[in-house]
């Protein structure tokens, strides 16, 4: 379960697709996030229980915040610094997204 785009067959560099980092609230209303080059299918994956062990016993989660980034790396940047908001700036970022 990998979200790193397959290498370009033909020998050239493939396009870095784009990468998002995310937030879900899960059902007992507490915040998860991550990153993924696909927020539909690691949505599914998230509710199917076989993306994360924290989402896995909180299932079914809700997609709430969703940020387009430049690359894998500044996603995963992102991701780092939203880890650090307090439970009510993360509250406040979910509320402005919508």
């Amino acid at each position: 379960m990998d979200d790193r785009p397959e290498p370009a067959r033909d020998g050239a560099a493939a396009a870095e697709p784009p990468w998002f980092v995310y937030i879900l609230e899960c059902r007992d209303g507490s915040f998860y996030t991550g990153t993924t080059n696909n927020l539909e299918r690691r949505q599914h994956q998230h509710n199917d229980g076989t993306a994360s062990r924290y989402t896995r016993s909180r299932r079914p989660v809700i997609l709430r915040y969703q940020e387009l980034c430049g690359s894998r790396s500044q996603a995963l940047i992102r991701e780092c610094s939203l880890r650090l908001l307090s439970r009510k700036e993360k509250e406040e970022l979910v509320k402005r997204g919508r």
